[in-house]
């Protein structure tokens, strides 16, 4: 009981004469007293204090088995966890390496790939309204030369992600040198944002180029 910030005199106390972090130091020393590799806590964190969310923390940090736990602490999340999976519509579920921060650096950058296909929609409504006298030029100097490196550098970029997801994706790579799976999520958003960009440059350069009629 002491590794629950216990006393002594606290043994025979009734239940109803703890206070709420001490009914739920009580829980946490009942449900980790019992054997067992496999543990699930739902908002473990809620309506804790202070000094329970610290014993929370080393117990679940030093916990021998599995833990899957929801929670809305995402400094909590960050702190213990190794893996972070969230919904994705449609019943999709997907799984990220390291804590809630490097899931954001991930995910953040997937969904800024789903920006471009409005951005290009409304590009191309843009210039079906164009005055006649617009339709009338031709690509610039600047316009076609991005027009025919841009593929590469979109090859390039894609190639860059996948070995940094590659390297992301090993499992051992979290908790073996978490500083370097940082900065490899920072570099892969990076990247993907990159590629984004590129891709919707590339979209709207070739709307532009059908609509001056291939000039």
């Amino acid at each position: 009981m002491k590794d629950f910030l216990f006393t002594p005199e606290q043994a025979r106390t009734p239940l109803e004469k703890l206070s709420g972090g001490e009914r739920g130091r009580l829980m946490l020393a009942q449900t980790l007293a019992k054997p067992s590799n496999v543990l699930v806590l739902d908002e473990p964190t809620n309506d804790l204090d202070l000094e329970t969310l610290d014993v929370l923390e080393g117990m679940v940090g030093e916990y021998a088995g599995t833990v899957l736990l929801i929670s809305h602490d995402r400094d909590f999340l960050d702190r213990l966890v190794s893996s972070v999976i969230v919904p994705d519509g449609n019943g999709r579920w997907i799984e990220y390496a390291g804590g809630y921060t490097d899931m954001l650096a991930q995910r953040g950058a997937d969904l800024t790939r789903e920006a471009p296909k409005a951005v290009v929609k409304a590009a191309r409504e843009a210039k079906t309204a164009a005055a006649p006298a617009e339709r009338k030029r031709k690509l610039n100097f600047n316009e076609k030369h991005a027009l025919e490196t841009l593929p590469k550098t979109i090859a390039d970029l894609e190639a860059e992600g996948r070995a940094l997801q590659t390297r992301l994706d090993d499992p051992a790579f979290f908790s073996r040198d978490r500083a370097g799976f940082e900065k490899a999520s920072a570099a892969l958003g990076a990247v993907q944002t990159k590629l984004a960009e590129a891709e919707e440059r590339w979209l709207e350069l070739e709307i532009l180029r059908e609509e001056l009629g291939g000039a």
